[in-house]
């Protein structure tokens, strides 16, 4: 790679140098990393700079992880795609008859968004086990405890007849591999994912039980700069977007999206194939796999949440793949990844 290139690159992500909150960058191709550069700083207050070992909260983009756990088990034998949700989580209501795994992977459940049932004034800390618990009674389970059932509220549609994106889906799906593999999520995840692929750092980050070494904390623009935003009262849901992880822990995801060590061929084709059935309205957009947003070769996800935003692009038939973590909310990073990818993507 010339020094022309390098320029072009440390161009494209100027916004994030200096003495804000920052970002970091990798670029893999056929399993060789090309660009791994970091910029800007992790911890305002402490002035500790960004490096590739610092660990980003990925957000949606940990709903590759997701679905990744699931096809793990499907691959076990232990789940079929066609199962009922109500099957492993028999406390959701009766309105989430005939959702299916394979529509929560896809978005297609039609189910209500938990962050809908929340109540306005709620401060506490939502997990997975209560957007169950806010499906059935309106209330997070240690409120829900002894209470009636609250009116239920109606799906936005028929399970498999549109799409919508739903971070409730993901966070049943959480729930699913607890019930499923007898461990709890980030247990799953580490050694069945992390673990196996070498991601030394990654984890699915439980407040007062794990810990997250050299951690970016998040950050959104103010009036007089910068205020730490770190977490919000969803930030405890593991399952549409609770991983932590650096650009050297993805660098092996990147290796296993092209090496196929983890799932079956017929498990990881179905992850990158389309699975929705109507037009998602997303730009972008043509079709969403499991885990993925599928537009042309390419296979992409976004992860937004307070204080971060990243992006990951995976063109599978060239073996490339463009990682854009930053620690701040703005500014959008899907345009700075993709024309930082154009200068490696072949003709």
């Amino acid at each position: 790679m010339g020094n022309d290139t390098m320029t072009a690159i440390d161009g494209h992500m100027q916004r994030y140098a200096g003495d804000g909150p920052g970002a970091a960058l990798l670029v893999v191709r056929d399993g060789d990393t090309l660009v791994r550069r970091a910029y800007g700083l992790a911890d305002l207050e402490q002035g500790i700079a960004v490096t590739p070992a610092t660990r980003f909260r990925l957000a949606s983009v940990s709903k590759q992880f997701t679905a990744t756990a699931v096809l793990l088990l499907i691959d076990d034998g232990v789940l079929r795609l066609d199962d009922p949700v109500r099957r492993w989580l028999p406390a959701l209501p009766a309105h989430a008859d005939g959702v299916t795994l394979h529509h929560l992977l896809a978005h297609t459940g039609g189910l209500p968004d938990y962050e809908d049932l929340m109540a306005a004034d709620f401060s506490g800390q939502v997990r997975d086990a209560d957007v169950v618990c806010l499906l059935a009674n309106g209330l997070p389970c240690d409120a829900a405890a002894g209470t009636p059932p609250a009116a239920a509220i109606a799906p936005y549609f028929a399970p498999g007849s549109a799409y919508r994106y739903s971070n409730t889906g993901y966070a049943l799906l959480a729930r699913v591999v607890e019930e499923a593999s007898g461990r709890r999520y980030a247990d799953f995840l580490q050694a069945r994912i992390f673990a196996p692929l070498g991601m030394d750092g990654a984890v699915a980050f439980e407040d007062g039980v794990s810990q997250v070494a050299h951690r970016a904390y998040g950050y959104s623009t103010a009036a007089d700069g910068w205020q730490r935003t770190d977490q919000s009262t969803t930030s405890a849901v593991l399952g549409d977007g609770g991983i932590y992880a650096s650009i050297d822990d993805l660098t092996a995801w990147a290796a296993a999206l092209d090496d196929g060590r983890l799932l079956s061929p017929a498990s990881r084709a179905r992850m990158v194939a389309a699975q929705t059935t109507t037009p998602t309205g997303e730009p972008d957009v043509d079709a969403y796999g499991y885990g993925w947003r599928l537009h042309g070769d390419l296979l992409w996800h976004s992860g937004e949440t307070i204080g971060f935003r990243n992006v990951i692009l995976h063109w599978p038939r060239q073996r490339l793949t463009v990682v854009l973590l930053s620690n701040r909310n703005d500014p959008e990073p899907y345009a700075t990844a993709r024309a930082i990818a154009a200068l490696f993507l072949e003709p």
